[in-house]
C-alpha cells in the first residue's frame, strides 16, 4: 500500500517545503495537486478491485460448468490475494471428493453389472432343470440328476457371492487382516489336504518344499486362500502326468513362496491382464470364471505383499508370492 502513495506522500512534503518557504500559491497548487492525485487513485483502486472480483465471479462460474479446473491467476497481494488462494483451495478439494465419488459409483455400477452377468448362466441352468423336474413322465434317475445339478449350480452361486463380496471388500480396505504368525508349513498342509483330491483325479502331482521355521505374520485363513486359489489355478491348467509344485524361502527382509507347474502357460498377450477380475484367458476352463486369481493378488497386497507371474506357452507357470517384513 505504502508504494501505491509514494506519489501522494512525495506532494505532501514538497507542499510542507513550500509552507516553510513561506510561498501560500505554491502550497495552494500543491495540495491541489495532493487531491486530485488521492481522488484519481481511490479510482484506479475501485477499478481494479471491481476487475479482481469480476475475476473471481468468472473463476467459480468456470468451475460450475466445467468439470475440469480451471488454471489460477498468479499469486495476487492482500486480503483479495488471500481470498483468492483459498477458492482455489476448497475447490481442489471438492474436486478430488468429487473425482472419487464418481470413480466409487462407475465401481459400484461395474461390480453389479458383472455379478448380473455371472448369475445369469447358472440361475437360467437352474429354471431349465426346474422345469424339467415337472414333467410327470421323469424317470427317477433323471429325477435325481437334475437335482444333483441345480445343487451344483447353486452352489456355484453361492461361491461366486461370497468371492465378489470378498473381493470388493478388500478392493474397499474394509476387510481387516489379523496379524498372527503363521507357518508355512501349516498352509502347505491345508492345500495338500484341500486340493490333494484335485491333481489325483487329473493325474497331477502336488508337492509342496517349505522348511519348519519359515513363517510371516499376517491372517492365516486368507493367505491360505490366496496361496490354495493359485496352486488350484495351476493344477487346472496341467495335463495329466505333469506337476504342481510349491517350495517357499525365508530371510530377514521377505518371504517368498514359489508355485510352479509344467502345465500349459499362458500366452503372452493375457499375462498382463490375468489377475483382473473376471478376465479368462483362452485357455480358461468352461468353469472358470475368472476371480480366483484377482483374489489371490487383493488378498496379498491387503498383507504389504506382490505376486507376479511368469509362463511361457506350452512349457509352465511359475507364480512368485513376496510377503515383506513390516516395521
Amino acid at each position: 500500500m505504502l508504494k501505491n502513495n509514494i506519489g501522494i506522500i512525495t506532494v505532501i512534503i514538497a507542499a510542507a517545503l513550500c509552507l516553510m518557504l513561506r510561498e501560500p500559491a505554491a502550497v495552494c497548487i500543491v495540495l491541489a495537486v495532493c487531491v486530485v492525485l488521492l481522488l484519481a487513485e481511490q479510482a484506479v483502486s475501485r477499478m481494479i478491485l471491481k476487475k479482481r472480483i469480476r475475476k473471481l465471479t468468472d473463476y467459480i462460474s468456470a468451475v460450475q460448468d466445467d468439470l475440469s479446473l480451471p488454471d489460477m491467476d498468479s499469486a495476487q497481494e492482500g486480503e483479495l490475494g488471500i481470498l483468492h488462494s483459498e477458492i482455489y483451495k476448497v475447490v481442489a478439494l471438492l474436486r478430488e471428493q468429487y473425482s472419487a465419488e464418481r470413480k466409487q459409483k462407475q465401481y459400484m455400477a461395474d461390480m453389479l453389472a458383472d455379478i448380473s452377468h455371472q448369475l445369469k448362466t447358472p440361475l437360467t441352468a437352474i429354471q431349465l432343470m426346474t422345469e424339467l423336474l415337472e414333467a410327470p413322465e421323469l424317470s427317477t434317475e433323471d429325477r435325481l440328476g437334475y437335482a444333483e445339478k441345480i445343487d451344483s449350480q447353486l452352489s456355484r452361486i453361492n461361491w461366486l457371492i461370497r468371492s465378489l463380496l470378498t473381493l470388493s471388500q478388500l478392493e474397499a480396505g474394509v476387510l481387516k487382516m489379523k496379524e498372527e504368525k503363521v507357518l508355512l508349513t501349516d498352509i502347505a498342509e491345508t492345500v495338500s489336504e484341500s486340493l490333494g483330491v484335485m491333481a489325483e483325479l487329473r493325474g497331477v502331482s502336488l508337492e509342496t518344499d517349505v522348511r519348519e521355521q519359515a513363517a510371516v505374520t499376517g491372517d492365516r485363513h486368507w493367505l491360505t486362500e490366496a496361496v490354495m486359489n493359485i496352486v488350484k489355478n495351476c493344477i487346472e491348467h496341467t495335463a495329466e502326468g505333469g506337476y504342481v509344485r510349491l517350495r517357499a524361502e525365508s530371510n530377514n527382509m521377505v518371504t517368498r513362496i514359489f508355485i510352479t507347474d509344467n502345465g500349459s502357460g499362458i500366452d503372452k498377450k493375457d499375462l498382463p491382464f490375468i489377475f483382473d477380475r473376471f478376465y479368462k484367458a483362452e485357455n480358461a476352463s468352461v468353469q472358470s470364471i475368472g476371480i480366483g486369481l484377482a483374489l489371490a493378488r487383493q488378498i496379498i497386497c491387503s498383507h504389504n505383499g506382490a505376486v507376479e507371474v511368469e509362463s511361457e506357452k506350452g512349457k509352465g507357470t511359475g507364480f512368485t508370492i513376496s510377503l515383506y517384513r513390516m516395521g
